[in-house]
């Protein structure tokens, strides 16, 4: 996900890409190394994968009728983002990486960079949105069918990419008009920046800590209070074994998503406002690893459910083309 630079871009231009020459008109000459080249063959792979597990999912929830609930609208959503990502933004960042257009701040980048911040944002927000309706099945069970239906996740869906595209249109309208006015916009484009950190991130984020904390401690009280009322033994250890599977799923994602996210929003927070010079290989990688969370998104929120598995059995093997299975029983 790239982040409006402008303010640093001159530092940036006296460093070489390892993957390119550079003569002295800052112009990329496309001479990868061996190296570069498997690299690239690698983050090929990485984009297919996420097309493929993205699809996965979106084949599922879309065809058996088990998976459609409020939930795994949720999860489509996701999923939808996450393909785009593994179809646009993935070879697009490859075949003109963020160093191509620091170099060359051409319409085709600023287009790029504009699906980049519109799909991750998108990505973050259905992640939050997920936190969400989890929160009131674990905390607030008794009134979860009424507050999270079909009406209010669809408003939540809705919301999730109306506020992406503003935020990714928003970049692409400043970066033309930051062009025209120069220097006099760059209280302009300083705005833009902390608005897009925090609403990209920052407070997605901090609502996603939240909601999860609550969650573990309410799932933690809930098993002490069972396990205190029961004398069975073995519903007291089968307690003590849901109370850690819980935990060791909400540290996986909230884990996942901090390693992957924190230290590019970290840098683009530094580049945004200050003028450190942040080596380009190292901003590159950083991007990767943001992006690589739309590859890990099926395998967190769909893998962990053995009702998803038996799905993928089934499309994997092209069951799905011998029969009517929508009523299948998932198990």
């Amino acid at each position: 996900m790239k982040l409006d630079m402008e303010i640093n871009k001159t530092n940036v231009l006296t460093e070489i890409h390892p993957c390119y020459e550079i003569d002295v008109s800052y112009v990329l000459a496309i001479n990868p190394s061996a190296e570069c080249a498997l690299f690239h063959i690698f983050l090929g792979l990485l984009s297919a994968i996420t097309v493929c597990g993205n699809l996965l999912v979106i084949i599922a929830i879309i065809y058996f009728k088990q998976l459609q609930n409020s939930t795994n609208f949720l999860i489509l959503s996701l999923a939808v983002a996450d393909l785009l990502v593994g179809v646009l933004v993935f070879p697009l960042t490859m075949q003109f990486s963020i160093t191509l257009c620091l170099y060359d701040e051409d319409i085709f980048c600023k287009v790029r960079s504009t699906f980049d911040v519109l799909l991750c944002t998108c990505s973050i927000l259905n992640l939050c949105c997920i936190s969400v309706d989890r929160y009131y099945a674990v905390c607030q069970p008794l009134t979860y069918r009424a507050k999270i239906n079909n009406h209010v996740v669809a408003i939540m869906i809705l919301v999730s990419w109306g506020a992406s595209i503003v935020i990714g249109i928003s970049f692409i309208i400043i970066g033309i008009y930051q062009e025209k006015c120069a220097a006099k916009c760059a209280i302009v484009a300083l705005m833009a920046n902390i608005l897009g950190l925090i609403f990209s991130f920052y407070l997605p984020t901090i609502v996603m800590l939240f909601i999860y904390l609550k969650i573990f401690l309410v799932a933690q009280r809930q098993a002490r209070r069972i396990q205190n009322t029961t004398s069975q033994r073995t519903k007291g250890g089968g307690t003590v074994k849901m109370e850690r599977k819980a935990t060791k799923t909400l540290a996986i994602v909230m884990g996942l998503f901090l390693i992957a996210w924190l230290p590019f929003f970290l840098c683009t927070t530094v580049l945004s406002f200050s003028r450190v010079n942040v080596p380009l290989p190292l901003i590159e990688l950083l991007n990767w690893f943001a992006l690589s969370n739309s590859t890990l998104n099926p395998f967190i929120y769909a893998f962990f459910y053995s009702w998803f598995r038996s799905a993928f059995r089934i499309i994997i093997s092209g069951k799905i083309f011998q029969g009517n299975l929508k009523n299948t029983n998932l198990h």
